[in-house]
């Protein structure tokens, strides 16, 4: 266990915004602590959020799933899929991370701090899917639901009309299908910068045709924005 009082104070904060007492702290512990804090601290064996990250994303697909399926029962398979992937995308999630103010309560590593790490939405959207995790792990299913749902009620209506984030990947795919029965294929063609401070270039691939290209500071955005330029090459 942590024993840094401004970290201890953070953590009864949150479990407020949260609206839960966690029987297991070193649960929400590790869900507040990036790699890079564990990567700085030598000697010491310290639980980071990437598990609870794995598990919380799968946790909030399913419900943000289970959530659309009742409510919008006029919707065909397709246009769920899209609410669905606008609500839960990387934008959306750091959206609201900011909202409960997630980012003042992680602890960094001294890298990821002095370059922004507290606002930039990889590593908040991450964060948030942590805790969805550690919800899921201290206080079960509806707990998570409860939490999901009244985070993200709001942008799950707005992305029902269509006014959430866009998700190029999704309308690339759609787009692409439209024409075409290829696979599209996203490639990381290069990365620059220390681990606590990485850029990605990503390559779209479809019919052995590099289609578009993006940049991002992780994976995901670097991929949307690939998406986005290959929409506007095919859309030419």
């Amino acid at each position: 266990m942590i024993l840094d009082k401004n970290f201890k104070k953070g953590m009864e904060e949150i479990q407020i915004i949260l609206n839960h007492s966690f029987s297991s702290l070193e649960t929400l512990q590790e869900s507040l602590i990036h790699s890079s804090y564990a990567n700085e601290t030598k000697g010491k064996s310290i639980r980071y959020n990437e598990r609870l990250e794995f598990l919380g994303d799968s946790v909030l697909g399913l419900i943000v799933s289970d959530y659309i399926f009742k409510k919008y029962k006029h919707l065909p398979e397709g246009e769920l899929t899209k609410v669905r992937a606008n609500v839960v995308c990387e934008p959306s999630l750091a959206n609201i991370a900011k909202k409960i103010n997630l980012g003042k309560y992680l602890l960094l590593g001294r890298g990821e701090e002095n370059t922004g790490g507290r606002n930039r939405d990889s590593i908040l959207a991450d964060a948030f899917e942590a805790i969805i995790g550690a919800l899921y792990i201290d206080g079960g299913i509806e707990v998570a639901r409860g939490f999901i749902i009244s985070n993200l009620a709001e942008s799950i209506e707005l992305a029902s009309k269509g006014s959430l984030f866009r998700d190029y990947k999704t309308h690339l795919q759609e787009l692409m299908q439209s024409k075409s029965s290829d696979k599209i294929t996203y490639n990381v063609v290069n990365t620059y910068g220390p681990d606590h401070d990485k850029t990605f270039d990503v390559e779209v691939v479809t019919s052995d045709k590099v289609i578009g290209t993006g940049r991002g500071k992780s994976k995901k955005e670097a991929e949307q924005n690939a998406a986005k330029q290959a929409i506007e090459r095919v859309n030419l």
